[in-house]
């Protein structure tokens, strides 16, 4: 940097350098080499090599391993509220260009995907459900967030509310408070209730954006349901994990002959229910409240064949790479039990949707799963989430679903 610049400037470690100079936003505590005792606690710093070249500005968070996230590599940027907005209408555009008219209901921000870092935004109709897991992020909320129902509005979109849905304990490693509840936007009422309802695929939900799992609802599957429901036609269906019923609303709807939902939660299991009802599809699925990992064996022990398709759509088995091996003893098990459950010829469709299980060792385990089955599997399809949810090639943490279709051989 040739000019001299208006914010604190921090060198860098080579290991950092090095990671930062190859597109990575965020680097470490560790990688730090300038003392930052008395800095404010999401401030915005310059990072620079141990030669003074600039790699980016970015929040700085005093009580994370994450110690900055970096916002923009442009020298020449300022944080004002026209950075902001520009960079709110770029992630309106994609989403309205990928998503045509499924923008209704989708993923507005997608944290580093779209420079907001820590900053998750979905969009359900007229509600936005926010959560914020980065410090820096956390100080500009009053200015982003009446932002961001500026460009919706001025674009014709109704927006109702914003609700924060901030009760993920990965904010008190940031040092920020967990909880939840409407935010205070400038202009909008609070609204009297959480719930909205979506269409999605055709088919509606009502979304509890108070009480509903992450944010309220989980968009990022939305066409790998659609994948599953041209698969149905004609078919017997389990869906396991059915969660809101989604996968199985989506199967009974493309055609299923019958479909079974099932989930360890009755409260899950009860809104599974009450969304089938809302669609008029109630006579075409039973629900079970059961636990997938004995249900499976008592199904093989009976010695029947009541399934075509089985679809595996569990909630992360793992969210550090610690665990990461025990989690796949997890999807090891109920994948082989499924593999043993269908008949020759039957279809599986199978998902993770940890980061922390990449790829290249879900496939392993699925390999492993249908040798130990004495199954082959003939792939159909191989997808990943919504691209409201894009991947960034240089960040891999944005890049987290897998979602494979087989045909059980």
């Amino acid at each position: 940097m040739k000019t001299e610049r208006e914010y604190p400037k921090l060198v860098i470690s080579k290991k950092g350098s090095i990671s930062a100079q190859r597109g990575h936003p965020w680097i470490y505590a560790e990688e730090i080499l300038t003392p930052q005792v008395e800095l404010p606690n999401g401030c915005i710093v310059d990072a620079v090599t141990e030669s003074g070249r600039y790699l980016g500005t970015g929040f700085l968070s005093l009580e994370s391993k994450i110690r900055i996230r970096i916002v923009s590599r442009n020298a020449n940027d300022r944080f004002d509220a026209a950075f902001w907005r520009r960079r709110i209408q770029y992630a309106w555009n994609y989403r309205k260009t990928v998503m045509g008219t499924d923008c209704d209901c989708c993923r507005l921000l997608f944290g580093e995907s779209d420079g907001f870092p820590g900053l998750t935004v979905d969009r359900f109709s007229d509600l936005l459900s926010v959560q914020c897991l980065s410090y820096g992020m956390e100080q500009r909320k009053d200015l982003i967030y009446p932002l961001l129902v500026e460009v919706l509005q001025d674009d014709g979109q109704k927006i109702r509310g914003i609700f924060e849905r901030n009760d993920n304990a990965l904010r008190e490693r940031e040092g920020l408070q967990r909880g939840k509840g409407w935010y205070a936007c400038p202009g909008l009422p609070i609204p009297d209730s959480p719930v909205t309802e979506i269409t999605e695929n055709g088919i509606r939900y009502l979304v509890d954006v108070e009480n509903g799992q992450k944010t309220g609802f989980f968009l990022d599957q939305k066409y790998n349901r659609m994948a599953v429901a041209k698969l149905a036609h004609g078919l017997r269906v389990m869906d396991c994990f059915t969660h809101t019923g989604s996968f199985a609303l989506n199967a009974a709807r493309g055609g299923a002959a019958h479909v079974t939902a099932v989930d360890i939660s009755e409260t899950a299991v009860a809104m599974a229910r009450e969304n089938a009802r809302r669609n008029g599809l109630e006579e075409r699925i039973d629900f079970v409240t059961a636990d997938v990992f004995d249900l499976l064996p008592e199904l093989i022990a009976s010695g029947q064949i009541p399934y075509d398709l089985i679809i595996l759509d569990p909630p992360a088995f793992t969210r550090s790479r610690k665990t990461a091996a025990n989690a796949e003893r997890g999807y090891h098990e109920i994948n082989y039990r499924a593999m043993k459950l269908l008949p020759r010829g039957g279809y599986l469709a199978t998902a993770s949707c940890s980061h922390f299980m990449p790829s290249a060792q879900f496939e392993a385990m699925l390999r492993s799963a249908s040798a130990d089955a004495g199954v082959s599997l003939r792939q159909i399809e191989v997808r990943q989430q919504a691209a409201d949810h894009p991947i960034l090639w240089n960040v891999p943490e944005t890049d987290y679903l897998k979602f494979y279709l087989f045909q059980v051989v």
